[in-house]
């Protein structure tokens, strides 16, 4: 949650998130922090530096903005529905599950009491379905490798 707080703070994201607005900003802030804007060499990696957290912000809003989870719904109900969960980890209110399918998954501010019973759930898959998948914000945090 402390990374949605500073990439939107960053953004200045006061409420929900809208990818005009983010795109926006986005191309604002990369003219502005630009590294070759700045002759001195220390000014010129400071802005490298934040040139870099600016293009992470951006894709990680864009990740978790409402348009992109509705153009995705299709996709994510398959993947909670019909796969199951494969691996998992928690760390700091961040759960990532990678499913069967080959796609994984980020929910945000899941504490460790809800945790604790999902990983002792008789069955995780039924538990997360009813308690994590659609309970909490997510990301996609990585895509499925398809092979030829």
């Amino acid at each position: 949650m402390r990374r949605i707080n500073e990439y939107k703070k960053l953004y200045k994201v006061e409420k929900a998130i809208d990818l005009k607005e983010i795109k926006s900003t986005y191309r604002n802030l990369v003219k502005e922090w630009h590294p070759d804007k700045f002759l001195d060499p220390q000014k010129k990696i400071e802005a490298e530096e934040f040139a870099i957290k600016i293009i992470d912000a951006y894709h990680f809003l864009v990740s978790i903005a409402p348009q992109t989870i509705e153009n995705n719904l299709e996709e994510y109900i398959e993947t909670i529905t019909n796969s199951r969960v494969v691996n998992y980890q928690h760390k700091n209110k961040l759960l990532e599950v990678n499913f069967a399918d080959g796609n994984t998954y980020e929910y945000f501010g899941v504490n460790k009491n809800k945790f604790n019973k999902f990983i002792n759930a008789k069955s995780i898959n039924n538990f997360g379905k009813r308690h994590i998948f659609n309970s909490f914000l997510y990301r996609k945090a990585k895509r499925t490798v398809e092979t030829a």
